[in-house]
Order: structure tokens, then C-alpha cells, then sequence
């Protein structure tokens, strides 16, 4: 038989596309490579000591941590007298006594105790959710007297007594009573109270109301002065407030779904939880009338007693929309409201505080009112505003304030022009603007203050450079001792590379933005790989991995066959006023810095493929995802969205509110991704959790159904036990979603699926 020259040619490319065809097939090794840089995989048992928590004993004698390493843990200490770093206690007698006490064989080098203090002859600490007490010199292991200690730390939750004990305020058919503790009289101090209109109450952030008709988780506070004349609570009003709804389809034992709701405002509503702040005077048993305003819940008011002042207090709020920022002082023996300080700007006021310290005539004030996020001096009796810092650099957070020194010691970034912004040190100023840089290293430096002591703790890194943690000086910064240092000879020995930092103008044409990638770790240079941003634009934080301990965050992904890029282009957090007010009003075009930089990179290497680009995000990087293919859709190839606040006009209101702007107007509707459902060109994988009651999954239906009625395919995958952040098996399971998404569709790769990640 003989063939023609056609049939020749369709055997050969028949052969060559079955060739293809098996190439394209993911193998159970290229999974594994990705399997083992995983979290649970890595940490502490290929890598170690990315970060070291530190804890300081009660009587503030010194501090103990863990050491890991490839032999396992050791729990070590450091005395303040000396310095010197040693064993906390035998582990092995530790773990003998443990697997006697429970009939179970504990490992010496593996166990995990918590909450470590000292006893007299030993240690108090949690053992698998339990508390014991250990005698070292005894060996003697017992249970500890958890009941005491319960009602040491919460007390009664329910009620109030006075500084001076003679009276104890309740709550009665939602009014406030008090009870004079020697005669057990009772007096009401309000009769207008009634079913949503409840005096000493609060809404909280997480309250689930289960089922019809059920009431909201009870909540009980009030203010005494110091010399108990006056109670000071609030009144909250939720007779016209709507709620948000969930429906819990994954109990087992339930065949329906279980109604959730909690309150929750959107941007725009009026019908919102309120609140109102309430002053009594107690021996007359009246209200004072003292005029406040009333807030909604997302957006409430603070009131703290004056130190030195026992009958003033100072209070804090911002407008709806977060355009001015108010503080003020009440004088209640007068019943008066004076303005302290105003600051008023024309996008919105996010970071901004206020401390008042012990004898001091000034408050500590942190804010950007210069266009810099910075450090000042407010008077409490004239309103004169004193700059304690200046220049073109964030103050990013008041770590420490010494009253009787007269020292302020925070952390600020991008102090040195030459410095990465992002990284931060830590500095002390005096009143008299005298400055001392704690921590001179070029890195950043994560710090935990220890407040009674003569020491901090530094974790000195970058994310290219290896966690190293230590016990300074807060006299010069002087390192006393080294805790523990990063070990990741393990990755190294397998070709690991840490993530590379790059840097470009940004979309304004002359800021720089930063960013930083992650390679496979088998990288080949000849080869062309895909790109997937790991994005989050919500402008309140940011995303560049300052730390070595966000070394690997990424790392997984990148390994399956892709460069992870994370950029922090204008629009985000902790660089300038004017650099994160680019996104005000404008969040819909916060990806065109990741778009310029991704095609930076494909610019500058050979083996970056910037025509294949991928994007994932959580929550606001959900929105991020989901935005990317509908507004860049010939850019964005494929997305995967968890989470995401789809549609700000559904969103918790504080949130839009502060970003967006308010009142809600047409730019709302313009970035809508539900808005944007026809753009959709590319590849497309929404995921929410059943009862996510942060980002309410609402958004993410509406999507879907929006997706629908413009005949896009997308695809979808709801976890009913889920809320905002995904756990366990849950979570292993999306991201075995998520990446078999993007080998599909941007690998042009067949997954598999039988494979765990642990």
C-alpha cells in the first residue's frame, strides 16, 4: 500500500500534535516543586527564623522566644541583668513531665507552649489549649487555677462599679439605672429606652444575629469620672438601621439554610446604626445637656477622660466622608463643647491620631496636614499646633512615649533620600527636637518595644537580605544581643533566589514606584515566562514585601512556571499625602502602574513575556482581579477574584466612604465592575466564602449575574462555610483552584488534580 503525499502530511502532523499534546500535560513533579514552597511546608522546616515573636515575662525581668532550626525548637530566654542568651529550661524534662502527666509520648524538640511566665521555683504555661504550672525544681507538673484568672482578666461584663464603689451602673429594659451599692436602691437615669433605642450599648464589627427575629449580641459599657460624679456612656439607635444577610448552607445536621444577618451600612445609606454620646450626673441623677453629634457606627466618636482634669474630657471624630477631622474638649461641670483642633482637606483624612501623656501640656499629634504624615505638638489649652518633625518623609506609626524623659520614639520611612520608602527605622526626639536614629542599618527594621525595660527588639531585613533579630539599647541603639538569625540554606541548596526589587515612574511621569519579582525556582533564563500580579490597590496599606519574612510569599506560585510580580503603584499607602490621594475617587485606574510596570519588565528582560499576564487578589484585590479584565482587558489575560468588593455602593460604608468619596455620586457606577460585565474579554474566576460577613458575598452575585445577562463565560466557585479569609481544607482546595486556573489558561497547560497541598 502505497500513501500519498497528503496522508503522509497528516500522520507527521497528527505525531507532532499528540508530541505537543503530551508536553502540555502538567506532571505530578512540577506540581511537588511548587507543593514544598508552600507555608505549611516551608516555614520551620526548610526555612527558619524569618521573624521571631518575643515575649516579656510579667515582672519584666527579661524575655523568651523560640529558636527553630532543623533539629527543631528550643525555647531560650535573655536576663535583662546580663544579656546573655541561654535555655529557657530543660526541654527534656519538660517533655518528660508532659508525656507522664498525659499518658502520651511528647517530643522534646517539637512541643508548643504559649503564654510562658514565671512562677516562684518554675513556669506557668498552655499545653494543647490547657494551662500548667511546672516546678523545675521539683519537676512537678500540675493544672492551673484557670477560673481565677478568667475573672481577674474579664470581670462582669454586665455591669459597672464606680471608682468609689458606691454606686454600680446597669442596664434595664434598655435604660441606664444605677444602684447605690449601701442601700441597694436602684434609679433610672433614662426612661426613653426601648427595643433598638439602647442606652450603654455598641454595635460590634462581627456581631451575627442568628436566625428571625433574634436579638443582636448584648454589649455593656460606660465611662466614670475619676471621682465617680459623672457616668458617661452612649446611646445606640438601631430602630431604622438595615441589615446585611448571609445564608449558611454547610451545617451538617441543618437540610435548610441558616439565616445570618449583622448591621452593616453601605456607602450612601441613611439608615445606619447610630450613635450618641450621654452624660449623667450621678448624685443629682440627671442628664447633663451637653451636644454632641450623632454618629453612624462606622464612623463613631471618642471620649477619653482629661488627665488632671476630673470633670473634662476630650473627644475625636471625623465628618461623614472623612473630610474634617475634630477634636474637642467638654467641660461637663459647665456643659460645654470648646474646639481644640480642626483640620479640614478636600479629599480625605485617613491617618491621623492623637495621644495624651501624664503631665505633659501637649498632646502628641500625628498627621498630614503638611502633605507628610508627621509628628506634632498640640497645646491643650490654646490650640497651638508645634511641629516635632518636618521634611518628606512618613512617620509611619508613635511606638513609645517616655513622659518623664520627655522622648517620643517612632518608626518612620524614607527619611534617607537614598533609602527604599518603604523601609523603615526607628528613631527618639526629644521636645526640644533633639533626634536619634535607633537602628543605622540600610534594611528595614521591624520593632517590638519593650516598654519596661532598657531594650527593643529589632528584626533587621530586607526582602533580599536575611532576618537577623536583636535586643538593642534604647539609650544609642548599642546591640546587646543576636535572638536568632534567618536559615535558609535548605532553599539555597535547592537554586533559590531571593525576589528581585525593581523601580520605575510611576503614571504621573515622575515619581518612582516600586515593585519586586519572584522567579521559578528552576529558572531558565532561555526560556519565556508568563507573568501574574499579586495584586491589593486598597489605598489604606500596601503591597512591596519590605521584609525577608515576605521572602516566599509568592514563591509557590512562581514555582509552578511564572514570574509573581507585587507593585505598589500611586494611589497606595505609606509614601505622601499627594501619592496616595492619586487613587481618591479614582480607584479604577489603580492597575495602570502595574500594567506600565509589568510591561517595564517585559522590556527590560528577554524571558519576561509581558503578552501573557495574569492577576489574582483578595477582597480589595478582588476587586483588583475582577477590574483588571474589564478595564484592561487586552492587557489582563486571565484573573482569578476571591473575595472581592465588586461594587463599592455594596461595600462597608466607612471603607468607599473614605476613598471614593461621599456623597455617592456617578463614579461609584462608572467603576462598578458589575457596571463593567461587558468588557470582559479574557479568562475569568470569581470565588467567595458562603458567610463572608466582611465583603458581603452579594457583590460577587450580582457579578455573576451581570456576567450572565452580557453572555460572557466566566467561572465561579462559592465555599459555603467560608467567611472572609479561607482555613483548612477550604482553603487548600482554592488554591489548587486557583493555580490549576492560571497552568490552564495562561500555562496552556492539562492540570491535574489528585495532589494535596499539606
Amino acid at each position: 500500500m502505497v500513501l500519498n503525499t497528503r496522508a503522509v502530511f497528516f500522520l507527521a502532523s497528527l505525531c507532532c500534535s499528540l508530541v505537543v499534546f503530551a508536553q502540555e500535560q502538567m506532571t505530578m513533579a512540577e506540581y511537588q516543586v511548587a507543593i514544598d514552597y508552600t507555608y505549611g511546608n516551608l516555614m520551620n522546616k526548610k526555612v527558619f527564623n524569618l521573624s521571631t515573636a518575643v515575649h516579656e515575662f510579667e515582672d519584666h525581668s527579661g524575655i523568651w522566644f523560640v529558636d527553630y532550626s532543623k533539629k527543631g525548637k528550643v525555647y531560650k530566654t535573655v536576663s535583662f541583668k546580663n544579656g546573655t542568651v541561654k535555655p529557657l529550661f530543660d526541654q527534656e524534662k519538660l517533655a518528660a513531665a508532659l508525656s507522664e502527666k498525659l499518658e502520651k509520648h511528647v517530643e522534646a524538640n517539637e512541643f508548643s507552649i504559649s503564654k510562658i511566665d514565671k512562677i516562684k521555683d518554675g513556669y506557668r504555661f498552655d499545653f494543647d489549649d490547657t494551662s500548667y504550672t511546672w516546678d523545675t525544681k521539683t519537676g512537678v507538673l500540675d493544672d492551673a487555677d484557670e477560673k481565677e484568672e478568667r475573672e481577674r482578666r474579664w470581670g462582669n461584663q454586665e455591669e459597672s462599679t464606680s471608682p468609689d464603689g458606691k454606686w454600680v451602673a446597669f442596664v434595664k429594659e434598655h435604660n441606664l439605672f444605677i444602684k447605690n451599692t449601701e442601700t441597694d436602691t436602684e434609679f433610672p437615669l433614662t426612661t426613653d429606652g426601648e427595643k433598638g433605642y439602647d442606652y450603654a450599648s455598641s454595635i460590634g464589627w462581627f456581631d451575627i444575629i442568628e436566625g428571625e427575629g433574634t436579638e443582636r449580641p448584648k454589649h455593656f459599657n460606660v465611662q466614670w469620672s475619676p471621682d465617680s460624679k459623672y457616668l458617661v456612656t452612649q446611646v445606640v439607635d438601631t430602630r431604622n438601621a438595615e441589615k446585611m444577610y448571609l445564608l449558611d448552607h454547610s451545617i451538617d445536621s441543618l437540610y435548610k439554610p441558616k439565616l445570618l444577618s449583622y448591621y452593616r451600612g453601605s456607602p450612601g445609606d441613611a439608615t445606619m446604626v447610630t450613635y450618641k454620646p450621654v452624660f449623667f450626673d450621678v448624685p443629682a441623677k440627671k442628664q447633663l445637656n451637653i451636644d454632641l453629634p450623632t454618629k453612624i457606627h462606622v464612623n463613631g466618636i471618642w471620649l477619653r477622660w482629661l488627665e488632671q482634669e476630673p470633670h473634662k474630657m476630650i473627644t475625636s471624630y471625623r465628618s461623614r466622608g472623612y473630610k474634617d477631622q475634630y477634636i474637642k474638649t467638654v467641660d461637663l461641670d459647665a456643659e460645654r463643647v470648646e474646639t481644640l483642633y480642626e483640620e479640614s482637606v478636600s479629599t480625605s483624612i485617613d491617618n491621623f491620631e492623637y495621644r495624651e501623656v501624664e503631665g505633659w501640656k501637649d498632646l502628641v499629634m500625628l498627621s498630614e496636614r503638611s502633605g507628610w504624615k508627621q509628628l506634632y505638638l498640640l497645646n491643650k489649652e490654646s490650640g497651638a499646633v508645634k511641629p516635632l518633625t518636618d521634611g518628606e518623609f512618613v512617620v509611619n506609626d508613635i511606638v513609645y512615649i517616655d513622659e518623664k524623659k520627655k522622648e517620643i520614639y517612632y518608626n518612620a520611612s524614607g527619611v534617607e533620600a537614598d533609602a527604599n520608602p518603604y523601609h523603615q527605622k526607628l528613631y527618639r526626639i526629644s521636645l526640644n527636637g533633639k533626634t536619634t536614629v535607633l537602628t543605622p542599618e540600610n534594611a528595614n527594621h521591624d520593632i517590638q518595644f519593650l516598654e519596661n525595660s532598657d531594650y527593643f527588639v529589632d528584626v533587621i531585613s530586607a526582602v533580599d537580605q536575611p532576618s537577623k533579630t536583636v535586643l538593642r539599647s534604647k539609650k544609642n541603639g548599642k546591640i546587646a544581643a543576636q535572638l536568632t538569625e534567618a536559615d535558609f540554606t535548605a532553599v539555597a541548596a535547592d537554586g533559590w533566589e531571593a525576589p528581585e526589587v525593581f523601580s520605575l515612574t510611576g503614571k504621573d511621569g515622575k515619581t518612582p514606584i516600586y515593585g519586586a519579582f519572584w522567579k521559578p525556582i528552576n529558572f531558565d533564563s532561555s526560556k519565556s515566562y508568563p507573568v501574574i500580579d499579586a495584586t491589593y490597590t486598597g489605598p489604606h496599606t500596601q503591597r512591596f514585601p519590605r521584609s525577608f519574612s515576605q521572602a516566599f510569599s509568592n514563591q509557590a506560585m512562581a514555582n509552578l512556571g511564572f514570574i509573581v510580580v507585587a507593585i505598589d503603584g500611586l494611589g497606595t499607602a505609606g509614601r505622601s499625602k499627594a501619592f496616595r490621594d492619586v487613587s481618591y475617587m479614582n480607584m479604577g485606574d489603580n492597575l495602570r502602574d502595574h500594567v506600565n510596570a509589568i510591561e517595564f519588565l517585559g522590556e527590560k528582560y528577554d524571558w519576561v513575556d509581558a503578552e501573557r499576564v495574569g492577576i489574582f487578589g483578595h477582597s480589595a484585590g478582588g476587586f483588583d482581579a475582577g477590574h483588571a479584565v474589564l478595564a484592561f482587558p487586552d492587557f489582563y489575560k486571565v484573573a482569578v477574584a476571591s473575595s472581592g468588593d465588586h461594587d463599592f455602593r455594596m461595600e462597608k460604608a466607612w471603607w468607599p466612604e473614605m476613598y471614593m468619596g461621599y456623597p455617592v455620586d456617578d463614579r461609584y457606577e462608572e467603576v462598578s465592575n458589575i457596571t463593567m460585565a461587558p468588557h470582559l474579554k479574557g479568562k475569568l474566576l470569581l470565588v467567595h466564602g458562603g458567610i463572608d460577613d466582611n465583603v458581603n458575598p452579594s457583590a460577587t452575585f450580582k457579578f455573576a449575574e451581570a456576567l450572565i445577562k452580557a453572555d460572557k463565560e466566566f467561572d465561579m466557585l462559592i465555599i459555603p462555610s467560608q467567611r472572609h479569609g479561607y482555613t483548612g481544607k477550604h482553603n487548600a482546595y482554592f488554591q489548587k483552584k486557583r493555580w490549576n486556573y492560571f497552568i490552564k489558561n495562561l500555562l496552556n497547560k492539562e492540570t491535574l488534580w489528585d495532589y494535596n497541598i499539606d
